[in-house]
């Protein structure tokens, strides 16, 4: 079975960031987002398994990060408020590793593994 995980490394202090809220949506047919799973990155900045127990299928997905409230409650000015990411599943056997750089004024991500 196929699963969607991250992880998140605050590349301006050099270790990973806690605490980020995650959100995983799947695209519908008519275009519209669904929700498929959500969570917070733990003290190593991962979170394990975003479907938890939802099958993974084939299709267009939305990773979402909430910048916004990890550097807030950091008391870091940021300018990106949510950092939103868009990859296709075309395997759903397969694990997609989805990690994200990030700075208070940038970020970057790769499917890892």
């Amino acid at each position: 079975m196929g699963a969607i995980t991250t992880h998140v490394l605050d590349t301006s202090v050099g270790k990973p960031a806690a605490g980020v809220p995650v959100s995983l949506e799947l695209r519908a047919e008519n275009g519209s987002w669904e929700a498929r799973g959500h969570g917070v990155t733990d003290a190593d900045g991962r979170l394990k398994d975003l479907l938890k127990d939802t099958p993974l299928s084939i299709g267009t997905y939305r990773i979402s990060f909430d910048t916004y409230e990890y550097f807030s409650k950091r008391n870091v000015e940021h300018f990106y408020p949510e950092v939103s990411i868009v990859f296709v599943v075309q395997n759903h056997e397969q694990h997609f590793h989805v990690p994200l750089l990030l700075s208070p004024f940038g970020f970057s991500s790769y499917r890892g593994s």
